[in-house]
């Protein structure tokens, strides 16, 4: 009875994607964003995503065989791997590694596998570490070192970022705007921020691989993008001595890394089309309004968890097309 041959009824469909598959997949589309950190932020880039990654896998592993007690573990499937490298991209480059370490355990401990595991999680796991931290440690947080500083770690100077300069604009500094980079460099990637999000140009790479695969589809990505191009260029529009203008949003800040990389995670994504571009629409939607009138300067975060949460209730009234069914007149 060990080996019982299990037949199902048709349609019988094999599509060859597995989860390691894709996991990976992911993992590789980030290598170009990786390299780009690391030229720009030196070690410090290697060693806050080096640690978050071995700590979401020991995590993982722990918390599967001591706590749960199963036998068979999930470490080599690639998911707390790729938890690990999206939390380290919401990172600054100094970070401290103790506080690491933290948020990887509510990552993974608290956001995955509380819920029971890969593909019962209700929000993405690397942006509840990246939400804990940001609201236990805001001032480690927000303390973005500048380019060029190879060498350093944890004595690295800081500086603003697009995103605060823009925020400092809508609280009535003058200059603020005149401050900010160029869409040329904020394009290829030179500017303070977290490691995920200094180029978009490393990240458009990542899609164009991802889509290349079809790991991910572009409802998701593309509606994000042009809803906040839309109303923040309508905001533009009203005053542009206060609101930057629709190309700088896309450009600063987590928005790219998280339309691209965590706002199309499987688990907490809608499932057809149509719902992806509606959830996408809503976190455009919601990423614009935050940057604008809440307290945070970035608001791609609580974005994507607040619509991770709509995600069933998007699923229910949008639900993909049964295999073989009929089109409706």
């Amino acid at each position: 009875m060990a080996n019982k041959l299990i037949v199902s009824l048709s349609p019988h469909v094999h599509g060859g994607d597995t989860v390691s598959k894709n996991m990976y997949g992911v993992l590789i589309a980030l290598i170009p964003a990786f390299i780009v950190s690391i030229a720009v932020f030196g070690v410090g880039a290697f060693i806050v995503t080096l640690t978050s990654v071995a700590a979401c896998i020991f995590f993982e592993w722990a918390i599967t065989k001591y706590i749960l007690k199963r036998d068979k573990t999930t470490i080599l499937d690639g998911s707390a791997a790729l938890t690990g490298v999206l939390l380290a991209f919401n990172l600054p480059s100094n970070f401290p590694i103790w506080m690491i370490i933290i948020g990887a355990l509510v990552a993974i401990g608290v956001g995955k596998m509380t819920f029971g595991g890969l593909g019962c999680n209700v929000f993405n796991p690397a942006l509840i570490g990246r939400v804990f931290l940001l609201i236990s440690f805001p001032v480690a947080m927000t303390s973005w070192p500048q380019t060029g500083q190879y060498d350093l770690y944890t004595d690295a100077v800081t500086g603003a970022t697009p995103l605060a300069l823009m925020k400092s604009a809508m609280h009535g500094d003058a200059t603020a705007l005149q401050q900010l980079p160029d869409a040329l460099s904020l394009f290829l990637g030179n500017n303070p921020g977290s490691l995920g999000e200094v180029s978009a140009l490393a990240l458009l790479i990542g899609l164009a691989y991802m889509l290349w695969k079809k790991i991910i589809t572009w409802h998701i990505p593309v509606s994000i993008i042009l809803t906040v191009f839309v109303f923040s260029g309508i905001m533009h529009l009203v005053n542009p001595e206060t609101y930057a203008g629709p190309v700088v949003h896309i450009l600063t800040g987590g928005l790219m890394l998280g339309a691209i990389f965590m706002a199309t995670d499987y688990v907490t994504s809608p499932m057809s089309h149509k719902g992806m571009i509606i959830y996408g629409i809503g976190i455009g939607f919601l990423t614009v309004v935050i940057r604008l009138f809440g307290a945070y300067p970035e608001g791609m975060s609580f974005a994507i968890l607040i619509m991770n949460a709509f995600t069933p209730l998007i699923n229910t009234y949008f639900k993909p097309k049964k295999f073989g069914e009929a089109k409706t007149k």
